[in-house]
């Protein structure tokens, strides 16, 4: 597939995605969202682990709202829609991914750049990046799951603080309330990101149901989550890296995962 607004390659066995408008600061338009959603779906195929990052300054400035097909003048105009057809399934995917997720976020990664850089399971941040909730000074509401990702991350009350008074998060303190995985310099941002991606890729199959299950636990009682570990764990006793691992283990040698 040709791609005009991301770029797609495999390295070693990961799938390295980049936001690739950066003369828009990679501003987020309905094209870059649709073949980033692509993306993510090739991948589950095509990769043990998934990287996301940029190419340029800024991992994203937001909505490509410049791009016009906004009627000011129409009253019934819905700027859901956009959400619905194509933020939201991007969302999703990468929840539901059994393929585990890593993003490296140098410079801005604001509005819905903030909620593609915070969903992933691994989010390394260079020095000079910054989380930014804009919404509140244009109008409009925090979306593409800001406010589940950010509640859950650092609680209610910090939420709040970075949805309604719209500042600017710099990555020290991101990593200081715990809303990223660590912080690097920005020269060792693409070499860091890349390694725990090909970390995870030589990895085991259960990592996916991991990362799955770390999702789940978000919105599951005890009860049902029990149940559910139960289930993963039936799943897991039976793949082919369980019967690797265990071999290592007696063997005392380290052990080669396939992801099967």
């Amino acid at each position: 597939m040709t791609y005009t607004r991301i770029s797609y390659e495999i390295h070693n066995e990961v799938a390295v995605v980049r936001l690739n408008d950066p003369a828009s600061l990679n501003a987020v338009s309905l094209a870059m969202a649709d073949e980033l959603l692509q993306a993510v779906e090739r991948a589950q195929f095509e990769s043990r682990a998934l990287l996301i990052g940029c190419v340029g300054s800024a991992f994203s400035s937001g909505a490509n709202l410049a791009a016009g097909g906004i009627d000011l003048d129409d009253p019934q105009r819905d700027l859901g829609l956009a959400l619905e057809t194509y933020f939201n399934p991007f969302i999703m995917r990468v929840r539901s991914s059994k393929v585990p997720v890593v993003t490296a976020v140098r410079g801005a990664a604001a509005g819905v750049g903030a909620s593609i850089a915070l969903c992933a399971d691994i989010i390394v941040a260079a020095e000079s990046a910054y989380f930014y909730q804009a919404f509140c000074h244009v109008g409009l509401v925090p979306d593409a799951g800001a406010p589940y990702l950010l509640a859950r991350a650092v609680g209610r009350v910090r939420a709040m603080e970075l949805m309604l008074l719209g500042g600017k998060l710099p990555a020290a303190k991101a990593l200081e309330w715990g809303l990223i995985t660590r912080m690097v310099p920005d020269v060792e941002l693409e070499a860091s990101a890349l390694k725990i991606a090909a970390q995870l890729a030589r990895g085991p199959h259960s990592l996916g149901m991991i990362r799955q299950g770390a999702w789940a636990a978000l919105d599951l009682d005890l009860e049902r989550e029990l149940r559910r570990e139960r289930e993963q764990q039936c799943a897991a006793g039976r793949t082919a890296d369980f019967a690797e691992g265990l071999s290592a283990f007696r063997d005392k040698r380290a052990a080669v995962f396939k992801g099967a």
